[in-house]
């Protein structure tokens, strides 16, 4: 076996570590800004469903420090405030059979809808996987289509007047302009799976 000097070994040991540190750098920068901030509201509080309505029949509770929902007919957990123009940043974790998402502008806390707001989907296995997780179901579809299951995610939204948009994982994949609904309360969906949402920040514009 060729023996590798010192000097290489030095070389390699210094791009790894400046390639870690740059990593590191990035993965800050791009989650730092939705986290905290002037103006960002922590909706969760990580250890308690204060501030959230149960809608449905979803076995909601807190686990490690995280919102999970993992059986029941469906349901939701529905915002008791309602937004108009906002941003939320949102970290959740799902696996392959989850049907869930984040709804946005309900107008009737107690009607919960794809036609009732806008839906921004977490459905890898959607049977239609055009508005699959990624997309706003009927309203734009998923480009490019992603995965979620099984690792931690971020969504990132918008909903600027007209103008909605999703980043998951800092890559837009959902872009349109809709004035179908113009405020309302938000949602948190369990449909199916298991999911779980680790934190949950809205910041109003």
């Amino acid at each position: 076996m060729p023996r590798v000097s010192t000097r290489t070994r030095a070389y390699t040991t210094t791009l790894a570590t400046l390639a870690l540190v740059g990593f590191a750098t990035v993965q800050l920068a791009s989650h730092a800004p939705g986290q905290t901030g002037p103006g960002w509201t922590q909706v969760f509080d990580g250890s308690t469903l204060n501030g959230w309505t149960q809608v449905g029949e979803a076995n909601w509770r807190i686990e490690d420090g995280a919102i999970v929902a993992d059986k029941g007919k469906g349901g939701f957990l529905v915002s008791k405030d309602s937004y108009k123009n906002f941003q939320i940043y949102a970290e959740f974790w799902s696996d392959e059979e989850a049907n869930s998402g984040i709804f946005i502008r309900c107008k009737d806390p107690k009607k919960i809808g794809a036609r009732d707001c806008y839906e921004m989907n977490i459905f890898d296995k959607r049977p239609d996987p055009s508005y699959g997780t990624g997309a706003i179901v009927y309203f734009a579809e998923a480009n490019p289509a992603l995965k979620a299951a099984g690792k931690w995610n971020t969504y990132e939204i918008l909903a600027d007047g007209r103008h909605l948009t999703i980043a998951l994982n800092g890559q837009k994949t959902a872009d349109v302009r809709s004035g179908f609904h113009e405020e309302g309360h938000f949602a948190l969906q369990y449909g199916a799976g298991i999911i779980e949402f680790r934190k949950v920040a809205l910041k109003p514009l």
